[in-house]
Parts: C-alpha cells; structure tokens; sequence
C-alpha cells in the first residue's frame, strides 16, 4: 500500500506541478490584496478537489456506462500523460499555461481567478482528472483507494501552500531552477504514462 501511495503521489505531484502553478497564480493576483488571494487560493484549491474526487470515485462507473474498458482508459489515460511529459520536457506545457494566464490577466471582467484558470484546467485538468481514474482503477480494495485519496489530498495541500506563499516561493525557486525541475518531471511522469499503457495492453492480452 505504502507503494501505491508513493506513486500516486509522483504522478499527482508531476501532473498538477504545484511549484508550477504558483508563478501563474502569482502573476494572475498581483493586483489583489492579501485576503483576496488568500480565498481564490482556497477556493482554487477546493473546486479542484470536488471535481477530482467526483472524477477518482464515480470515474469508473463513468467508463462502464459509456461502454469504455479499464484496460483501453488505462492506454488512453497513458498516452495522454506521456504527451503531457513531453510538453514539460520541452517546455512546452509551461509557455502554454503562462500564454492562458496572459489572456485572463488582460480581461477587465476576470477579476476571481479561482474557478478558471486556477481550478480548471490548471490544477484538475485533463491529466490530473485521468491519473485519479486510472490511480483508482489500479487500487484493490478499500485501504488502497484510501491510500490514493490520501496522495489527492496531499498534493492538493501542497498546491495550496504553493498558492499562499507563491511570491516567496518564485523568489527562492527561480525561474531557471523551476525549468529545470519541470524537465526533471517530465522524465518521470514519461515513464510512468508508459507504465500505464504496459498496463493496459497487459490486462487486454492476459499478458
């Protein structure tokens, strides 16, 4: 169990990036006060729990009524992660993030950031909503769907620690260390994107 939740802890840490997402909320309320960001951050945070843990806990019932097989989620879900990995290695993911943040920050209306971008797709985005159904998919019984739930939860603090202290942290980081780490977990979230489509042709083949 203790190996689950370590690796759905790298795959949700790699695939939400919190030290990744602190720059863009940074730069998306560096016109608000301390107490308004304090709630967007909480409400960022808190929306993209409720949608990822809709996602992690009715998902598979999701896939059975649409027909969809867990070995064919797993192979797609990989794919998904490992184009994902790809962007990050190449930096790729970061420019498009920062280019989203751009164009809210430029509209006069978007002034409470919590719900889009932060929430959506930012921290519960395509990848992140695809690790908790596979995560989960991949758990047998009750003590290790907790123990990925318990690897959700951890990250998603650990987001919103990022969001509270996003101007100190972006000062001790640095944008050269930041690209550095985002490359260093692309690498590792590749590997395991490929290990969920092993998975999967694994499970369709009784390999």
């Amino acid at each position: 169990m203790s190996e689950l939740f370590l690796s759905a802890f790298v795959t949700f840490f790699v695939v939400i990036d919190p030290p990744g997402c602190a720059p863009i909320f940074a730069g998306l309320t560096s016109g608000a006060d301390a107490a308004h960001r304090r709630s967007m951050a909480l409400r960022s945070v808190a929306i993209a729990a409720g949608i990822l843990l809709f996602f992690a806990l009715l998902g598979e019932d999701l896939l059975e009524k649409l027909g969809i097989t867990l070995a064919a989620f797993r192979i797609a879900g990989g794919i998904m992660l490992f184009l994902i990995a790809l962007e990050m290695v190449f930096e790729r993911r970061t420019a498009r993030r920062e280019h989203r943040a751009q164009e809210v920050s430029a509209s006069p209306e978007a002034e409470d950031i919590s719900v889009f971008p932060m929430a959506i797709p930012m921290i519960a985005g395509p990848g992140s909503i695809a690790s908790a159904m596979l995560l989960m998919a991949r758990s047998d019984g009750l003590a290790e769907s907790l123990a990925v739930i318990a690897a959700l939860g951890a990250i998603l603090l650990l987001t919103l620690i990022a969001l509270l202290a996003a101007g100190p942290l972006m000062r001790l980081i640095g944008h050269k260390i930041e690209a550095m780490i985002t490359r260093l977990l692309g690498v590792i979230l590749a590997a395991l994107a490929a290990q969920f489509v092993i998975d999967g042709i694994g499970v369709s083949f009784n390999v």
